[in-house]
């Protein structure tokens, strides 16, 4: 089971690529697309998805031309869009049903579908209430039973997380996890723990270009010795912010504890910490800036 994109491109006018020269392998367990809001993200998934062609490059599933021939993909594929929308005065069971409608399943392995994955996703008890009334949350389990109807070998989540509190955020990155198996499950999001708490695989996305793609280990350990902290003055603050790239700022009784990025200790005082996958995204994200500049 493999799903790959070759030098794949999207143009949206002569000057503007939402993503070029994209190359990247999926393979089954979950990989995380990382990048900031319009890092070119959105755009990939849409073309994973079928949804949108590409410009340029092409896309294969197992081998097979997935642009030109998509029909094998989309027998396949689940996709839950960062915009996903309901219809607020239907149950939920109406909606899933309609939604397998679609997908072409039969009336009797649609309710059996249905039955268990509002099991699996704790909406047994609220399958009959309007998705106008559910909450951010529920929304977003309603989605990816939609997106599961099929069984679906790949599964593609784009910013899955985004309005959901912390108790909901943990909750989705648990379900994710459980559900990856032998699927290929695509979780694209801008936020870093997300991914921490889920992926196996990592890329890294800025300005419609892979910037890296590897283990999350193998990132974080090419920022070892490159990540310190360091406690300044808040009259310090400002003057540190414009010399140092600062993946975070806590306040402490003796002063602010900066945790910088840098490949010299910033100050006698600083001592070396062992980076997270936050420091190693944003240093990976500020080479690729300084390169771009130089």
């Amino acid at each position: 089971m493999e799903l790959t994109t070759t030098q794949l491109g999207k143009q949206y006018s002569k000057t503007l690529w939402g993503l070029r020269d994209f190359s990247l392998r999926f393979q089954p367990g979950i990989i995380g697309l990382l990048g900031p809001n319009g890092a070119g993200k959105s755009t990939l998934m849409r073309m994973l998805a079928t949804v949108s062609r590409p410009t340029a490059g092409c896309i294969a599933w197992n081998g097979a031309d997935a642009v030109s021939a998509p029909d094998e993909l989309r027998s396949v594929l689940g996709y839950l869009p960062q915009d996903f929308g309901i219809y607020p005065n239907l149950t939920a069971i109406e909606f899933l049903e309609y939604i397998a409608a679609i997908k072409g399943l039969s009336r009797a392995s649609a309710r059996r579908r249905i039955d268990a994955l509002l099991e699996t996703l704790s909406l047994t008890e609220a399958r009959k209430r309007p998705l106008g009334g559910f909450s951010g949350g529920m929304r977003q389990r309603v989605g990816i039973a939609q997106a599961l109807l099929n069984d679906p070998q790949v599964l593609i989540v784009d910013e899955p997380t985004v309005g959901l509190d912390p108790e909901q955020r943990v909750s989705f990155r648990n379900l994710l996890t459980d559900l990856a198996g032998n699927r290929i499950v695509i979780l694209s999001t801008h936020i870093v723990s997300d991914v921490e708490a889920t992926a196996n695989d990592l890329a890294i996305v800025n300005h419609g270009r892979l910037l890296r793609h590897d283990a999350p280990e193998a990132i974080l350990a090419e920022v070892l010795g490159r990540v310190w902290e360091w406690t300044v003055s808040s009259s310090e603050l400002q003057a540190a912010r414009q010399r140092y790239l600062i993946s975070n700022t806590i306040r402490r009784p003796d002063g602010l504890q900066l945790r910088i990025i840098a490949d010299e200790a910033p100050h006698a005082s600083a001592r070396a910490a062992a980076p997270t996958l936050e420091d190693a995204y944003l240093a990976v994200i500020h080479d690729e800036r300084v390169r771009q500049a130089a």
